[in-house]
């Protein structure tokens, strides 16, 4: 035994078998080490999406809309077994399911199962149903942007209208032109929004079943019946959406300064516009005070020929504003109309107003109703005269006002973050919170915003410096080479 112990000393001794001995336990511990994070991996599923934009991740309104989720909803994708585009539809909803219990999914082949295919009225592979209390939504192709459409449409209790004021010089919903709004009901379709012209000289109120009234540019003011009209709605609770353009509908601009937003006669002028090749009436605003509209929007935002858009200093009783977003420090209101039509708007100290300055603002008003239905006619008494607080109705109508219309137009709406904060607005006026987030993301042109300061210190650390460094770098090697030579 003693003999045996000795040989085994004098083997572990020896330098090819200790080298083994440590190769083995490295490989063991290699393995230990890879067998462990595998277990983590599967026991902590975590995916990170680098691309541009998180394009292979679900967006923000998706993730916001699923942990909303009081009901069961059911999906079903019918696909072959061998067709190219189950796994990504597989992986699509496996991250719908992720983040929501109450979403459940299966995938089924309607070759294999035509009664349940029929059963679905299934006609075509790629198609998906989704469905929920009853209500069934279908649709063709695994997208982000169909799957969280149809959602939203299940999970509506009703319809929801948008109406657009016309008769005053307004873009057309139906134009397609630069400065059309047919990718505004588009973007609201697609959103299950019902979209409604409305030409309030023929109404003798705003429509009942209005969600939201939008004012988009008015050419022309609106008459003073149109303004007692939309005045009436507010005051019963309405949400109103107003895009004002500069020195135009001074009638609409007072109607707003009573429930305490100021539009400005001015337009705002920006130079950071140029670090990207754009104009000087284009200003970008990357700076939004908190409120739900902009709660997590990290998206610059652009506001073609826009005024500025104030909070008044004395609000009236029941009202509450508060400013949304604002220009960059290197812009500035300018008041002088002429001097822009002749291209020539410098800033004037004491008259004009130095940015940061505001462009979009919203206002809360409180509205009290009446909820009280009698049948039948009674005496006045003092109890009728002074209801008790339970018959009152505490309501709240809702304002939105932005400095102007071009930033919804055809060539500008989806610029960078204009539709998500256009959509943001819509939701936030219709009651609608859980559906404020950015958007499911397609790629588009997202242009990096740089301040003045960030965008000098860019100039020079990559485009002066390094080459002048190289250059440097060479004189002097070459002048101790030429001295020692």
């Amino acid at each position: 035994m003693g003999r045996m112990l000795l040989r085994l000393h004098e083997m572990v001794r020896r330098r090819g078998t200790r080298y083994g001995l440590n190769t083995a336990l490295a490989l063991m511990l290699f393995l230990a080490i890879v067998v462990g994070v595998e277990a983590l991996a599967i026991r902590h599923n975590v995916r990170v999406d680098l691309t541009e934009g998180r394009r292979h991740s679900l967006s923000d309104q998706s993730i916001k809309l699923l942990r909303s989720l009081e009901n069961e909803v059911h999906a079903v994708a019918f696909y072959r077994t061998d067709e190219p585009g189950k796994a990504a539809a597989q992986d699509l909803l496996a991250q719908y399911a992720h983040f929501s219990p109450k979403f459940r999914f299966e995938l089924v082949d309607p070759d294999r199962h035509p009664a349940l295919a029929r059963r679905y009225g299934i006609t075509t592979y790629g198609t998906i149903v989704l469905e929920s209390g009853g209500k069934e939504e279908k649709f063709q192709g695994a997208e982000e942007e169909k799957i969280t459409n149809a959602l939203v449409k299940l999970l509506r209790k009703e319809k929801r209208v948008l109406y657009f004021l016309t008769g005053h010089g307004e873009a057309g919903l139906e134009s397609t032109a630069r400065q059309g709004l047919s990718q505004v009901k588009q973007a609201l379709t697609e959103v299950q929004y019902e979209v409604k012209p409305l030409l309030l000289l023929r109404e003798r109120e705003v429509p009942k079943d209005a969600a939201v009234l939008v004012i988009a540019g008015p050419q022309s003011d609106s008459l003073p019946t149109e303004l007692q009209l939309i005045e009436a709605y507010v005051k019963r609770g309405g949400k109103l959406l107003v895009f004002l353009d500069p020195f135009t509908a001074p009638g609409l601009t007072d109607l707003l300064k009573k429930y305490g937003i100021v539009m400005g006669k001015d337009i705002i002028v920006d130079r950071l516009s140029r670090a990207f090749g754009g104009d000087y009436l284009l200003p970008v605003v990357t700076q939004y005070e908190p409120h739900p509209i902009t709660q997590d929007f990290t998206l610059a935002s652009f506001f073609p020929f826009a005024r500025t858009v104030d909070a008044a200093k004395e609000l009236p009783a029941g009202v509450t504003v508060q400013v949304l977003g604002r220009t960059s420090s290197g812009s500035w209101a300018e008041t002088d109309k002429a001097a822009l039509d002749r291209g020539e708007a410098g800033y004037d100290e004491g008259k004009d107003r130095q940015g940061p300055v505001p462009v979009g603002a919203v206002a809360t008003v409180e509205v009290t109703t009446d909820d009280r239905r009698p049948t039948t006619e009674a005496p006045k008494t003092e109890k009728t005269l002074n209801p008790e607080p339970s018959t009152l109705n505490q309501k709240k109508g809702r304002i939105v006002a932005y400095g102007t219309s071009a930033v919804i137009h055809n060539n500008y709406l989806n610029l960078a973050g204009n539709r998500d904060l256009f959509l943001n607005s819509v939701s936030w006026l219709a009651e609608e919170e859980q559906l404020i987030a950015i958007r499911p993301r397609q790629a588009k042109f997202r242009p990096l915003v740089l301040t003045a300061h960030q965008a000098r210190v860019a100039f020079w650390g990559i485009l002066v410096l390094p080459p002048l460094a190289m250059i440097s770098t060479w004189v002097v090697v070459f002048l101790r080479r030429r001295r020692s030579a």
